[in-house]
């Protein structure tokens, strides 16, 4: 067991779990941004480039993390597990509300929630939650004209 780091084997090598992730997630956006669709003729590099080459980016960088994982973490236990993915959980319902609810209320949500995971109260979350849906409505559709959906309930 020589050049072992120290974790049993009864331990989820955490670090090469994440790092096989990573890597997933880079082939799949990889190959999503590679079937972008566009006129050739708008631009010759197109919409592509950019999501294959960080899709590219994060591959290599998965694999140089899956080569030397000792520094990873052990996975929380408890209330921190709880906070640790409250805050993925409250994007995904974000993404998911903003269709049917609109963007002002999906970003009150986001935002609200996450306030309330880094210990605000509940008054101080929604305050911070309306200001932050206000402010974004009024750069994306006031100042730069961007259109944000208001959700098929309220539009």
């Amino acid at each position: 067991m020589s050049g072992s780091t120290g974790s049993g084997r009864g331990h989820l090598p955490t670090g090469r779990v994440a790092a096989a992730c990573l890597f997933l997630l880079a082939i799949a956006y990889g190959l999503i941004g590679a079937r972008i669709d566009y006129a050739f003729a708008s631009d010759p590099l197109g919409p592509r480039v950019f999501p294959v080459a960080l899709a590219i980016a994060l591959a290599v960088l998965a694999l140089l993390f899956a080569r030397r994982p000792e520094g990873a973490e052990e996975l929380p236990k408890g209330a921190l597990l709880g906070r640790t993915l409250a805050i993925p959980t409250l994007a995904v319902a974000s993404v998911l509300l903003m269709e049917p609810l609109g963007f002002p209320v999906a970003i009150f949500v986001l935002t609200a929630g996450v306030a309330r995971v880094f210990g605000a109260g509940w008054v101080r979350a929604a305050f911070g939650g309306v200001l932050h849906a206000a402010l974004w409505w009024a750069v994306f559709v006031a100042a730069l004209e961007v259109y944000l959906p208001t959700g098929t309930i309220f539009g």
